[in-house]
């Protein structure tokens, strides 16, 4: 399925008009571990109507959130809840959708496609996620009997299809690992320049620990800064870390994805909503289109 870009004419061109965004926090051991998504998803409400103020709360159409695993403390629509937490009010309407690691980009495309049509002209997309409370796999993994035995590779796991296409593509360890290195660079250096800066929404953390006599005490801070980037990696470093998915393999810890915990949302509308409200896009929505690989192989999709 395909939207053209030659669809969109000057009269209902779709733009971004604000973007927001958690810092990414470590699963499992960082910062947003204890945090629920569906909060993480309010605060981003009200950081994107913050830096719109003509916008206001009623006058948002709909907000759709993507999430890979909508189950547990991010399920129940964690959209609706995002809704409510990010102090909408009842008359707006949320929706949950799953396109896995595309989830969030889905969102925008749906937004954009639906003001393009004459069916919303505010809508607020954009996607959530807890490794940290939903692991991977979701809270109870039920594969379907009939799809484990006859095509098995649809259940394998993400750093599997990693070294699939990294052996039918030939992209060697040492590749990699430069990619890795050369990712955490750039990023120590966006946020050295304050690249990152306008982008993220602060969220305010609190840590509650039992002392070795009962006591309870809490840790209160200001979470604004992406957990993931590295500045003391180095490539004698990466080079040092065992293939975690295969034996003989090239994908490890330090060249792979981090898992993380966060948010992110954007304001979409028609040019002429932003004209009306006297705000300044930021991006033009010029189309969007998905197709299916073979799964065994899903990293060349996204």
């Amino acid at each position: 399925m395909t939207q053209d870009s030659r669809l969109t004419t000057k009269q209902n061109e779709i733009f971004i008009v604000a973007a927001k965004r958690t810092a990414c926090g470590k699963a499992n051991k960082g910062s947003l571990r204890f945090t629920r998504p569906d909060s993480l998803m309010g605060e981003i409400i009200k950081d994107l109507l913050k830096h719109a103020p003509a916008v206001k709360p009623e006058m948002v159409d709909d907000v759709i959130v993507g999430c890979a695993f909508p189950e547990g403390s991010q399920g129940m629509n964690v959209a609706r809840q995002a809704v409510f937490l990010g102090g909408l009010p009842d008359s707006v309407p949320g929706m949950t959708i799953n396109r896995f690691c595309s989830s969030g980009l889905q969102t925008i495309a749906m937004a954009a496609e639906r003001i393009m049509a004459s069916g919303a002209e505010i809508m607020i997309a954009g996607g959530v996620e807890s490794m940290s409370q939903v692991p991977m796999g979701g809270v109870s993994f039920q594969p379907n009997p009939d799809l484990a035995d006859q095509r098995p590779e649809v259940y394998i796991n993400m750093g599997l299809t990693a070294e699939n296409v990294a052996d039918k593509y030939g992209v060697s360890r040492e590749d990699q690992d430069q990619f890795a290195f050369n990712s955490h660079q750039k990023a120590i250096k966006a946020w050295e320049e304050g690249y990152f800066d306008e982008q993220i929404t602060p969220v305010e953390v609190v840590h509650k620990y039992v002392t070795a006599d009962g006591e309870v005490e809490e840790n209160k801070f200001s979470f604004v800064k992406d957990e993931g980037p590295r500045k003391d990696t180095n490539m004698e470093a990466l080079g040092g870390l065992r293939a975690v998915f295969k034996t003989g393999g090239t994908v490890t810890a330090g060249n792979s994805s981090q898992m993380n915990d966060a948010a992110a949302g954007v304001l979409v509308m028609s040019r002429k909503k932003a004209d009306e409200l006297g705000l300044k896009p930021i991006a033009r929505y010029h189309g969007f289109a998905v197709a299916g690989v073979a799964p065994e192989i899903m990293g060349i999709g996204p």
